[in-house]
């Protein structure tokens, strides 16, 4: 965005004039913009008219980073959609729950703020010393999709970074025995609503400096963070050992999540494997090219 301009969005108000912000500004949004082309999040619809997006915050540098990029883009022209803002009030204890709306009606952004007590649901579901996150989300994405209908929105948005993808899937690969993890793009179980995920490809470093510099003010999540021995804490232990002896491997395994190779794997409800036969590769059969072994 060029800050010079007199229509500036608040959000971008005292943003650092400095290079290096300015790079990291770029990454982000270029980024954010490739993760929507690429997984095709912006609806072309028959009757022309403009999709709406229920973008969801819960006052983290994530979600501050996402609603900044979306209305950059926004501003740019190359997102034609309208956006809602919406921050989901659980009722945690301590929670500042005038933070949000305060900054969103100063930033002017449209917004709708949901109080919702499901902490005490999940206080009183959950065993003690187990995590509270299965139900917390359970909960809070149930209540998410019906604001989403309530207010004629296509899609719910969040603010999962690529960090977030590749520990769901060393979580789903350590504890649950499959090969799977956050979609950027997918389709509720009902049928009738997009989840979107534009911040796929960008590294929660860059969320967190991004949100920082600009001085959002950000809230803690009190209730799952101050839980110890968390699997998705111990996945993100791993991987930070991984990049501190190898800097730059988070983003190879993250490029292998866009490189699967159905017939390198074990799974015959991918690739046919009682079908393969001898010649077969120059036929272009069993699912197109077979890639050759290494």
């Amino acid at each position: 965005m060029l800050d010079e301009n007199e229509d500036i969005h608040p959000l971008f108000a005292g943003a650092p004039a400095t290079t290096e912000f300015k790079k990291l500004r770029k990454r982000i949004v270029r980024y954010t913009r490739e993760a929507i082309e690429q997984y095709g999040m912006v609806e072309r619809r028959a009757d022309g008219s403009t999709p709406k997006w229920l973008v969801c915050l819960s006052g983290g540098k994530d979600s501050y980073t996402l609603l900044a990029v979306l209305y950059e883009l926004k501003w740019r022209g190359l997102l034609p959609v309208d956006l809602l803002a919406c921050n989901l009030d659980q009722g945690q204890p301590g929670f500042p729950s005038t933070v949000l709306p305060e900054f969103l009606d100063r930033m002017g952004v449209p917004n709708r703020i949901e109080y919702q007590d499901t902490y005490s649901v999940v206080v009183d579901k959950v065993p003690e010393g187990r995590t509270y996150c299965t139900l917390c989300s359970r909960l809070r994405r149930g209540n998410l999709y019906r604001i989403a209908r309530e207010e004629g929105c296509s899609a719910v948005v969040l603010g999962h970074h690529r960090d977030d993808i590749l520990e769901t899937f060393f979580m789903n690969l350590f504890h649950g025995g499959r090969l799977a993890t956050m979609p950027p793009k997918l389709v509720n179980e009902e049928g009738d609503l997009f989840v979107f995920r534009p911040l796929a490809h960008v590294a929660e470093a860059d969320c967190e400096k991004f949100a920082r510099a600009m001085n959002y003010p950000i809230i803690p999540c009190d209730l799952c963070g101050s839980q110890d021995g968390l699997q998705r804490q111990q996945v993100k232990q791993i991987l930070d050992g991984w990049e501190k002896n190898r800097p730059g491997r988070r983003q190879v395994m993250f490029r292998a999540l866009m490189n699967a190779r159905p017939s390198h794997l074990l799974d015959p409800k991918l690739f046919d494997f009682q079908g393969l036969e001898l010649g077969s590769r120059e036929k272009g059969e069993n699912f197109g090219e077979i890639p050759l072994l290494r």
